[in-house]
């Protein structure tokens, strides 16, 4: 739509169709109209457009443009751009899902390469019965976040060091994995149709889930001959009730969460139902979480279920050294990194049990809790408490990070990518 009006200067605005073909759900431009272009009785232009994704057929394949300006003798000669977010009640988000419009799939065939993916509506997925993740657990997933900042852009947290954990992962199990290219731009396509579901700035984040597992048919024990790529997204609060408030552990000295050469220091999807056990009874008897001791001398801290553990002695800090039974989490690298910004010593080691019951402080860390301050240890019976309320090397170091994913602050680490 083009005005010509003698009487009205000129400024383009143009919605175009992003690689991901999926942009906003809404756009309204509102605008002082031209006389050329309204019933007399119109104050107004207010303008709606759609984008969908290429399987609903309604994907707008070239630039669409609109010029439009108001005269300059018009005293309301300007124009309001809204991005509508979506009607939940965002100051009660907690940590569960809260399905969303678009989720992002791509397909690779056993021995090949994954292909460029599509978005399609977020929604159930057809499996064979004879799939290899449900059959023999050929499956990874990864975790990260997009948060809103203040001017309404949206920060990703180092989706790099995710889509490079992956294709440590898939190598261990057998798969097939996307470039760290295809990675990151399958993340920006899937939050930017996603983008009404960002919280807004200080109300939680968008929680990302990309998934990559055995989806072809295999009866026998092998590989399987295909491979799915799926991101879903949902927005997000506190992953503990407690929010930032201390929880409180149980050391679990029994059940292990993983062996040396095992597949502890990967995302693969049955470590995670291996805690499933200690952790609902844990909960039970009132406990946040269950922290997992080493296998073999069973007085070394691994992690707890999802989490990382940071042990605070006067100013150094220490946490498990990766010895392939832990996960490499990426809070965890971020932490020590920011921690050693700040002027605390920090070691990559064993960390005993003793050292945990002695320790100022202590802290867990990951993707869903960012940093959790630990309230109180219990240990044979033996409850071990790290004062009220939240630590100050906790506090300090969850201020720095957070305040550094929400844009708030200077990223001098480099570690965010922005999409607008």
């Amino acid at each position: 739509m083009r005005c010509t009006c003698a009487s009205t200067s000129f400024s383009s605005f143009w919605f175009r169709e992003m690689e991901t073909s999926a942009v906003l759900t809404s756009f309204r431009l509102s605008f002082p109209i031209c006389p050329s272009l309204h019933h007399s009785s119109s104050p107004s232009l207010k303008l709606q457009k759609q984008f969908l994704p290429p399987s609903h057929n309604h994907v707008l394949h070239h630039p669409y443009p609109l010029t439009l300006t108001p005269t300059p003798s018009l005293s309301n000669a300007s124009y309001s751009q809204t991005v509508e977010l979506a009607d939940i009640e965002w100051d009660n988000l907690g940590f569960g899902l809260q399905p969303t419009d678009y989720m992002y799939i791509m397909k690779c065939p056993h021995g090949g390469t994954f292909s460029k993916g599509e978005l399609k509506r977020f929604g159930n997925i057809e499996l064979n019965p004879s799939a290899g993740v449900l059959n023999y657990g050929q499956g990874l997933f990864e975790g990260l976040k997009a948060y809103r900042k203040e001017d309404g852009n949206i920060l990703l947290f180092r989706p790099e060091e995710n889509a490079l954990r992956l294709q440590m992962g898939a190598e261990r199990m057998c798969m097939p994995s996307p470039t760290v290219d295809q990675f990151v731009e399958s993340i920006k396509d899937t939050v930017l149709a996603n983008k009404r579901w960002v919280p807004p700035t200080g109300k939680g984040s968008l929680y990302i889930r990309p998934l990559l597992m055995g989806s072809g048919p295999v009866l026998g024990l092998a590989p399987a001959p295909e491979y799915t790529f799926l991101i879903y997204v949902s927005p997000v609060g506190n992953y503990f009730k407690e929010g930032l408030a201390p929880i409180n552990l149980i050391i679990e000295n029994e059940l292990h969460r993983a062996i040396p050469g095992g597949t502890g220091s990967v995302k693969t999807i049955g470590n995670y139902a291996a805690v499933l056990k200690a952790q609902s009874v844990a909960k039970a008897k009132g406990y946040s979480d269950v922290l997992y001791l080493d296998c073999v001398h069973k007085k070394y801290l691994e992690e707890v279920s999802s989490c990382n553990i940071f042990v605070v002695k006067g100013n150094n800090i220490s946490t498990p050294a990766i010895k392939g039974t832990i996960l490499p989490g990426i809070t965890r690298k971020s932490i020590i990194d920011v921690a050693r910004s700040q002027g605390f010593q920090v070691e990559e080691r064993l960390v005993s049990v003793d050292e945990l019951l002695d320790a100022d402080e202590v802290f867990c860390t990951g993707t869903a809790v960012v940093v959790s301050p630990v309230g109180s240890v219990t240990y044979l019976g033996n409850r071990v408490s790290y004062g009220e309320g939240i630590g100050a090397v906790s506090q300090q170091l969850y201020s720095v990070l957070t305040r550094l994913q929400m844009g708030i602050t200077e990223d001098v680490m480099n570690w965010t990518v922005e999409l607008r």
